[in-house]
């Protein structure tokens, strides 16, 4: 296996990009920002939250349903990336090291997908403190299910096609609305 002159990942990790770039559309829901914020929000009733998983079974069950979600295929890809990263830094300049590095980076790959595996285990760390294990098993249903599946299949493909078309979105915003500045502006006598 060569470790370098592979296609690269440019997702390498969907749900980092995901909440990076997209769950921030979703914070406020649907319609005008300004019109949300001005909104007044309906009083809370104190309902205490319930509590998080504290027990071995719902530590089991955190870590199973990262990978179900496909949450653990983002950590496993950064490590044949960053491989791929140092192969082609040092063979560019010393094209003699690729047999070499080939088999260093063969030998190395065990122990630092293991470092993948302790970040499955941080994320289900994560999800014990912050879930209910009935949470977690009402959302390890569905990712087991056939939908689910499906769903988690289709992640890398959509956030691809996700970007690119918020990438088009973002342009054609930022066009809308200086243009839109401009006029405004423009009645106020300012021309620019």
């Amino acid at each position: 296996m060569m470790f370098f002159n592979r296609r690269p990942h440019f997702l390498a990790s969907p749900f980092l990009v995901f909440a990076l770039v997209v769950s921030p559309l979703f914070m406020g829901g649907s319609g005008n920002a300004a019109a949300q914020q001005a909104a007044p929000l309906p009083p809370k009733t104190a309902q205490p939250a319930p509590a998080p998983s504290t027990s071995e079974t719902g530590l089991v069950m955190a870590r199973q349903l990262v990978v179900a979600s496909g949450m653990s295929r983002s950590f496993a890809v950064i490590i044949p990336q960053y491989m791929d990263q140092i192969a082609t830094a040092l063979t560019q300049t010393r094209p003699e090291l690729i047999r070499d590095l080939n088999d260093v980076m063969l030998d190395l790959k065990p122990e630092f997908d293991k470092q993948a595996d302790e970040m499955i285990d941080l994320a289900a760390h994560i999800y014990v403190r912050l879930l209910t294990e009935q949470d977690m098993k009402t959302a390890l249903a569905f990712y087991q299910s056939e939908s689910g599946r499906r769903f988690v299949e289709t992640q890398p493909v959509f956030l691809n096609e996700l970007l690119t078309a918020m990438q088009g979105w973002q342009s054609k915003i930022s066009t809308d609305m200086m243009t839109r500045v401009r006029v405004e502006m423009k009645k106020k006598g300012h021309d620019f």
